[in-house]
Formats: structure tokens, sequence, C-alpha cells
């Protein structure tokens, strides 16, 4: 959860080559063209994954250039650690982010430092993911996933395979909206997609399309159809949160304390400011895309490892049969006792951590790690699939998947700032524990009920829309009968 000190802006400087006056200490692609920078040999249309295997071939700390935009990329352990103390650097809002503020503007995730509505929100709506307000969640996360597993029993009985991607986005997007914000989008009733989930989509994918390319060449892919595209896509999202806060307003009943109710009824406990109506939808926008979009990301990627790894799937459902036993509903205390499925979850997000990467700015003149000096506003982009990767921190075979990576001694045996999937410091996603805790309840609920099986010669293909999410992800289902657990641990609540 996030800090609520206030946070400094950082001042951003004219250029790159100014904020970085040894630029030339840093190293770049090979073969960069006069003009067009490190074009050859780019993919596009997987920045991310590109710029993981260049880093990899480059060091812990890199640039990229193209046309005149130039980039400062870090992948290693001890820098990203420099990076992230909260006396020398601040958030950054890199283009990536940026290309989401003509949707989500001053939002939590999208606001600049300095903009006065993140230190309002933040304080605002942080009661609503403390541990009493989570436990109040915990039903209708259970609801929700009901939903799934009728969908999921019904696919089984057709002998169908089942789409994860697909039905993890329905899941999730139903969660935040029921919980935050008293909505149901009715995904799983629908043969295709809510069409907030086609805009959704639709905008991030031109959103991608808009920082992978230069202004002079994004004309080039789409132009103004795209543009257009865009447009509508945005006003489809702000109509359909216009339309879930008018109800609320309208109706005059609260949503039983709900995000909704926080954002449209709590003052500032100190100054007694409020939100605006503009600033509410700007911050609904923001959870339900954000708060949805990364944990679908996360289940995927979780029940992609799982069915991949049949000896893993078996321990973490050992491990659910032992703690939840014969209980229908697992109660909101007996999520957290899972901790061998919750290290598949941390092991899932080391490797294809679905919000990819953050920024941080200088706050002052310094040098980073003793080598690069770094100008007041000089900033670099974190890229946590190297972070993650990093050898000299997750060993010689970074790759491998490993939930016991995150045993408590081995967490303890590591040093601090090298898993950071929820961002850092201050403006880190104050929605995490909420993730944390609906991705750790639904895979032990999936575990308990099915055998998940992959396709055979299913090769993990990621897809990239400013957030991850594998691609074609489709897994055949066997049910199960869980075992009950030993009376013993079932009256400790174990």
């Amino acid at each position: 959860m996030e800090s609520s000190s206030p946070v400094r802006a950082a001042t951003p400087v004219p250029s790159v080559r100014e904020a970085w006056p040894r630029l030339d200490l840093i190293p770049h692609p090979p073969r960069r063209v006069p003009l067009l920078g490190d074009v050859l040999g780019t993919d596009r249309t997987r920045p991310v994954q590109d710029t993981v295997r260049r880093g990899q071939a480059l060091g812990p700390i890199f640039r990229r250039k193209v046309f005149s935009f130039e980039i400062v990329l870090v992948g290693g352990a001890d820098l990203a650690g420099e990076l992230s103390d909260e006396s020398r650097f601040a958030k950054h809002v890199a283009p990536g982010i940026a290309a989401l503020r003509p949707l989500a503007r001053d939002g939590l995730f999208t606001a600049h430092n300095h903009e006065p509505n993140w230190q309002l929100a933040h304080d605002v709506l942080a009661p609503g993911f403390s541990r009493e307000a989570m436990a109040g969640y915990h039903g209708a996360m259970l609801d929700v996933a009901g939903r799934l597993t009728d969908r999921w029993d019904a696919e089984f009985a057709a002998g169908r395979t089942v789409d994860v991607p697909g039905d993890m986005t329905k899941l999730t997007l139903e969660t935040i909206a029921r919980t935050g914000f008293g909505h149901d989008f009715g995904s799983f009733e629908r043969e295709r997609p809510h069409p907030f989930v086609d805009a959704m989509v639709g905008y991030l994918s031109y959103a991608q399309r808009r920082v992978a390319l230069p202004a002079p060449l994004a004309g080039l892919f789409g132009g103004r159809a795209a543009d257009l595209r865009g447009e509508r896509d945005m006003a489809l999202l702000n109509d359909t949160v216009d339309e879930v806060v008018r109800a609320r307003v309208a109706d005059g009943r609260p949503g039983d304390g709900d995000l909704l109710d926080r954002m449209l009824e709590t003052a500032h406990p100190d100054t007694g400011e409020r939100l605006s109506l503009d600033n509410v939808r700007r911050q609904v926008i923001t959870f339900l895309v954000a708060g949805h979009e990364t944990t679908s990301g996360a289940l995927s990627f979780a029940l992609h490892y799982l069915s991949q790894h049949p000896e893993i799937a078996a321990r973490a459902r050992e491990e659910v049969d032992r703690v939840w036993g014969d209980v229908a509903s697992p109660g909101y205390e007996q999520v957290a006792k899972l901790r061998y499925v919750r290290r598949v979850l941390d092991e899932s997000l080391r490797l294809w951590p679905t919000a990819p990467a953050f920024a941080r700015a200088a706050l002052e003149d310094t040098v980073l790690g003793g080598t690069h000096p770094m100008r007041r506003g000089a900033w670099a982009l974190v890229v946590l699939p190297l972070l993650h990767r990093d050898p000299a921190v997750w060993g010689p075979e970074p790759e491998r998947f490993d939930p016991d990576r995150f045993e408590a001694s081995a967490v303890r045996a590591r040093p601090p700032h090298v898993f950071k999937p929820f961002g850092t410091g201050a403006r880190a996603c104050i929605g995490r524990q909420f993730a944390l805790h609906e991705a750790t309840l639904v895979l032990g609920l999936l575990l308990r009920r099915y055998e998940m099986l992959p396709e055979p010669g299913y090769r993990l293909s990621v897809s990239e829309r400013l957030t991850l999410m594998p691609e074609d992800l489709r897994l055949r289902l066997e049910r199960r009968t869980p075992r009950p657990a030993p009376e013993e641990a079932v009256k400790a609540g174990r």
C-alpha cells in the first residue's frame, strides 16, 4: 500500500543528453543508424520483450534511441535498488503511462507527482484497502469466482478447452466492478466480451503503438483511422463509467462503503476537500482498467505455469486440500494461509510482471552507481523482466520456474528492491493486497476443483498492450474430488 507522505516533484530537463552528462558511458545496441537510431532488428509489436533481449546483451544499464527520442533503461538489481531510494528519486510519468493520460489524466496511476488530486485521492481511498475493507470484499470475490467455475464446468461438460486470458479478464473485471462500484457487467453471461473490455483492449493497444513508434512513423500505421478508433474507444470507456457514477448519485443510497462511496462521500480528513466528479470518473477508470488488466494477466501466467509443471501443481493442490479441507467456501483468513499457492503467484509475477516497468526521476543532481551522473529531473526506466532475471540475484537459471525462490528464508536472504511487480515507493500500487488476495483465492479454488492440462505443443507467447498477457492460452480440464483435510488440521484452521 502506498505511503501517505507527500511526494516531491522531479523537475524535467530539456534533453536526455543534458540529463545524463556522461551518456557516452552507457552502452546502446550495435548498428545504430544516423537519424533513425536503434531501429535495425527491433520488434515493434513486442517492445518489452525486445528490450529484455537487448538488455541481456548490453548489461545492467543501457540506452535505446528511435529518431530523436532516447531513453535510459535499467535492469540490474544494484542500480534498481538505488532508483528505489525515495530520498533521491520519485516516480516519473514515462511515455507508456503518459499514453494513458488522455483517458485517465490525474487518476492515481497516471497523475504527476505535483498534481494535488493524487494525494487527495490516495488519502481518501487508502482506507478502502485496509484489512477490514478487504475482508468485506471477500464474499463478492467468492461470488464472482463461482460464476467462473460454473462456466468452466459447462466447458468441461461440453468437452471444450477453456480460454484462460479471456475468462480471467471477465473474472477480474467483474470482481473490481462488484467490490469497488456495485456494478455488474454480466461478463460470464455474454458470448463476446463486454463492449467496455473491447474498448479497453483497443485503447491499450492504440496507446502501445503510440509509445512504440515516434510521431513521424505513427501516422504510417493506421493514421487518422487509428486515431478515430482510439477516440471512440476512449469515449465508450468514459460513457460507461459516467453511467455507473450517475446511477449511484441518482439512487442516493450508499454502496456498502465501497470505493465509489468513498470517492463520492468522503472528505479529506485534514483539509475537508472532496474529489470532483471529473476526478471520480478518472479514478473509476483507473481501477477498472489497471485494477483488472494486471491481475488477469498474473492469474493467466500462473495457470500456464501450473499446467506446465504438474509436480508444482500437485504440491499446491495438496496445500489447498490440507488448509481448506472440505469447506464449501473458504473464509477470508484461510486465503492467506495458502503460502505455497502465493509463492506460485509471486514466481509467475517474477518472470512476467504484468505491469512490466516503472520510471524514476532524480530529485536532485546525483550519480547513479558511482559512475553515471544525473541532473535533477533525469529519469530512467526500470525494466522488471530484466530486474527479475538478474543472475546476480536469482542465480544461474533465472528463467526456471521455481516457487521456492519465495520461501521465507530465501526472501530474507535477498537484497531489498529486487522484486517489484507492483512498483515502488509512495506511488506503488494502492491495490496490491486486493490483487494478491483475489488471485490467491482464485488459484486455490481452481486447483481444488480441476486438474488443468496444457494443449499439446503449446509454447508460451506473450502479447503486449502496455500490460503483458499470455497469448492463445487454452487449457484442458479434468474435474477432481478434493481430499478432505485431516480432522485436526480443519479444527486448527491450518
